[in-house]
């Protein structure tokens, strides 16, 4: 989509589509392509690839690493890698834990934790969701009691996205239970190998554990894994989500998600002609090309933001709705398109290297994203939950 790029953006463009046809492996992007379930090799590979680059965190400062990427760069970047089927990278440790560190950390974290982030040694992963403590996140019951130089940490974590790759997790406990809820919560880092700790899979609808509950049954950490002041963890976990919430308007991949749908009506037929063609398919395509357009243009300006230090945001939450519904009307739009293919669900046909293909290849992972995307609207916080902050901050709507 042009946005009226400059001469150097499209040089940087350039670049990318000349870094991507040379170092994307093709069984990743083919997979990519199908549907099919990445494993962790998959993405420490690419993660080992864009390091090697020094484009793997676009955002962090130079000091630590990063590219320091302006906001059309990284744009750019993001939107290339989706059109060329590349994987996203995995956001815990980069884009969710990273800024905090990098903002409210000790020198001794930002030290150690930072560099084995870009190398890949640490996989990341996010203990906020709780059983009772979802968009409710104040509510979190999983406890750590000082005793000396450790925490005793009790509870239970779930929905964590890809806790069965990770070797830490950053969680957020409660450290004082009688005062506010928010006043007292923590922000601890643990180390997944520590005793007490067990990972349990939650099988989707495609039959991959994508998700898991993490339990904690006294686990002790020590007390150098408390980031920044004991009781202060709720500053730095809405400080965290702004940036999950920006990452998750997924900017670049309802790109390419809309450009595949176009290439699927093209090739699909209704009464005799091309479903591109249809008044009602071409309509429906029109107004989320239309909205896409301008949350990019939102999106540039709240990045921008970002990379000169000032997190996000009422604008994070704005992003947040809207590019879940867009992406969610991109899936349903896919579906539609793929018609007969798309009704069955069969995950041997997503997940299977050597499954025969089910219709046009296209129509492989038409069901799989609509379903498993169903989740956007509900994670990083509802979008409902999203609506009363907004309504909240910039109307003035609720007490």
């Amino acid at each position: 989509m042009d946005l009226s790029y400059s001469s150097e953006d499209l040089t940087f463009r350039d670049q990318v589509r000349s870094f991507l046809a040379e170092k994307l492996p093709s069984e990743i992007s083919e997979k990519m392509r199908l549907g099919q379930v990445l494993g962790k090799a998959a993405f420490d590979q690419w993660h080992s690839i864009l390091n090697d680059q020094g484009w793997l965190a676009p955002n962090w400062p130079a000091e630590f690493g990063g590219a320091e990427w302006n906001a059309v760069q990284k744009h750019i970047f993001e939107e290339e890698c989706a059109m060329a089927n590349a994987p996203r990278v995995v956001p815990f440790g980069l884009t969710m834990l990273a800024p905090v560190l990098q903002k409210f950390g000790s020198d001794a974290q930002k030290a150690h934790y930072l560099p084995r982030i870009l190398s890949g040694e640490d996989w990341w992963c996010q203990g906020y969701s709780e059983p009772g403590a979802g968009s409710d996140l104040a509510s979190l019951k999983t406890k750590a009691v000082r005793d000396g130089d450790h925490y005793i940490v009790n509870g239970q974590k779930t929905w964590t996205t890809l806790g069965q790759f990770a070797n830490w997790i950053f969680c957020l406990v409660r450290t004082d239970p009688d005062v506010k809820q928010q006043e007292g919560i923590s922000f601890l880092l643990i180390d997944m190998a520590t005793p007490g700790i067990e990972v349990r899979p939650i099988i989707l609808l495609d039959g991959t554990p994508e998700v898991n509950e993490i339990w904690f049954t006294d686990v002790r950490v020590p007390i150098e894994n408390l980031v920044g002041e004991e009781n202060k963890g709720w500053t730095y976990a809405k400080y965290l989500l702004t940036h999950e919430r920006t990452n998750t308007a997924g900017v670049g991949s309802s790109h390419a998600g809309l450009n595949a749908v176009k290439r699927m009506a093209r090739a699909e037929v209704s009464n005799g002609r091309p479903l591109i063609e249809n008044p009602h398919f071409a309509a429906r395509l029109a107004l989320v090309e239309i909205d896409l357009l301008a949350m990019s243009t939102t999106n540039l300006r709240i990045v921008s933001k970002a990379a000169v230090g000032q997190a996000p945001g009422v604008e994070a939450s704005m992003l947040k709705v809207k590019g879940t519904i867009i992406r969610q009307e991109i899936n349903d739009l896919a579906r539609r398109a793929a018609g007969p293919y798309a009704m069955p669900f069969v995950s041997e046909a997503v997940e299977g290297d050597n499954a025969p293909p089910i219709g046009p290849d296209y129509a492989g992972p038409v069901a799989a994203q609509y379903f498993n995307n169903r989740k956007l609207s509900i994670f990083a916080g509802s979008n409902e939950i999203q609506r009363g902050i907004i309504a909240k901050v910039k109307l003035g709507a609720m007490g």
